[in-house]
């Protein structure tokens, strides 16, 4: 079922400036994570377009979403690499985006209204557990991270056609695996992540049996 996100917990809140954060790519196997901070500097705006949570939301319908809110709220993107994913592990890779996100925007929030269940550090807000459902904020937030982030994917299949990231976004499809298996990986895989871990190891097996 759809559910169409509403600005009453912005208006709620207790507070006049309110950013809805959210982020994209934390299952893929490559790619950095990347996160949007949104604020609505007018909640009663009329809004011509569906803004819902992104995964509820067709290719074209996002398109024109993101074109809307990137003209008519004040938002910031940030991310982190693979390598910084890798070191951090993926929750706090989440986080540390989400606050470089909000740090980047041009119009300082008083409160955050966070996706998930966890508050970043260093942000003055509240968890919203499914917020991209319940927040017009966060799902507008959960739109730009994601088009940015198959934006960035789309650039990179440019560099690595063999993987197909421009269609399967770095998500662990059957065919993205044989394209591994076939083409080893490099820079942009998380190396922490089980499938590319598991065949990392396989290979270095085989090179110490062949050696």
């Amino acid at each position: 079922m759809k559910i169409n996100p509403t600005f009453e917990l912005e208006r709620n809140c207790g507070f006049d400036v309110v950013a809805g954060v959210d982020e994209a790519g934390r299952g893929p196997l490559c790619g950095p994570v990347v996160a949007a901070a949104v604020i609505f500097t007018d909640t009663k705006l009329e809004i011509p377009v569906t803004i819902r949570d992104s995964k509820q939301m067709t290719p074209k319908m996002r398109a024109a979403a993101y074109d809307w809110l990137t003209h008519n709220t004040v938002w910031a993107v940030a991310e982190c690499s693979p390598a910084e994913i890798d070191e951090m592990n993926i929750l706090q890779a989440s986080l540390t985006a989400m606050t470089r996100a909000v740090n980047k925007l041009s119009c300082k929030p008083q409160f955050c209204l966070i996706d998930g269940n966890k508050l970043p550090p260093f942000l003055t807000g509240a968890p919203i557990i499914k917020g991209d459902t319940k927040s017009l904020s966060i799902a507008a937030a959960s739109i730009i991270a994601k088009e940015t982030r198959d934006k960035i994917m789309h650039e990179l299949a440019q560099k690595y056609p063999m993987y197909n990231w421009d269609k399967n976004a770095g998500y662990p499809t059957a065919d993205h695996l044989r394209a591994i298996d076939k083409y080893g990986i490099n820079e942009h895989y998380r190396k922490s992540y089980k499938p590319i871990k598991e065949r990392m190891t396989k290979n270095e097996t085989t090179y110490d049996r062949k050696h």
